[in-house]
């Protein structure tokens, strides 16, 4: 706990994000080279502007995986000002802990054009992240097309960061009522980084810096990448907040500790 209690909030983020900056085509050619070397299978599903997105597959061992093999999803950088998920995908691809019998679908940028604009939404202005049921940006079309031809995922986790956040957070849908991760995550995370305790993040009920939303999706016509998730590739999932106002070290590897959490059941 001294280390946590070390870690304080910088205090750069008022009316947005204002903190650190990442070349985004730098961070990708990493990713892309660090993932060679381990041996993931790369797949290119959509060309923009110079950009090319992504996906990343570690395919299970070559022998027959045991009964309790994960089929797991992440995905991180759809707002362009939430530099930690991509950073906290290469450092995973780099530290390559990955369990044995875990079989991973990685996306590490679902938005780099957003990135050179140091901003939430894509170059056309179009937040991303709120254009997944009926999507009119190309991106999130071709994602969608992307999604389809994929198995179903046990677990997917979206990688987030919130400029308002006083520490970290997730959100947990689990409509199926299946044994929760929530917890285990946020144990791990509070190692490193300092946990949001309110009691009311982003106008919801949380406890401990779990968000556990009421789901109606029908009711809702600005869908996320994770509602759409729920609703059509997994039965569980967790969006993970890292808070942006702390040291980018630290919300990346809050972000890193809070995915091999989940992945080591």
């Amino acid at each position: 706990m001294r280390e946590i209690l070390r870690v304080q909030k910088l205090g750069k983020n008022h009316g947005g994000y204002h903190g650190e900056t990442i070349d985004i085509r730098a961070v990708l050619r990493a990713v892309k080279t660090a993932a060679q070397q381990h041996g993931w299978i790369s797949e290119v599903f959509y060309e923009q502007a110079g950009f090319k997105w992504f996906a990343l597959h570690r395919p299970p061992p070559a022998v027959r995986p045991p009964p309790s093999a994960l089929r797991l999803y992440i995905s991180a950088g759809i707002h362009g000002d939430e530099p930690a998920g991509p950073l906290a995908t290469l450092k995973l691809i780099q530290e390559n802990h990955w369990p044995e019998n875990v079989e991973i679908f990685l996306l590490p940028c679902l938005n780099p054009a957003g990135f050179t604009l140091n901003r939430r939404e894509n170059a056309n202005g179009i937040d991303l992240n709120r254009d997944y049921r009926n999507p009119s940006a190309a991106e999130t079309c071709a994602h969608r097309a992307w999604l389809e031809r994929q198995p179903l995922f046990d677990l997917y986790l979206c990688l987030h960061e919130d400029w308002e956040a006083h520490g970290f957070y997730l959100y947990e849908q689990n409509p199926d009522d299946k044994v929760s991760l929530a917890e285990k995550i946020i144990a791990a995370a509070v190692k490193v980084c300092p946990v949001d305790l309110s009691e009311n993040i982003e106008g919801r009920p949380a406890h401990g810096g779990i968000i556990r939303p009421v789901l109606n999706p029908p009711a809702r016509p600005d869908w996320p990448e994770a509602l759409y998730l729920i609703c059509h590739k997994s039965r569980l999932g967790y969006t993970l907040e890292a808070p942006s106002d702390f040291p980018l070290a630290t919300r990346v590897n809050a972000l890193v500790v809070a995915v091999n959490a989940a992945m080591n059941l």
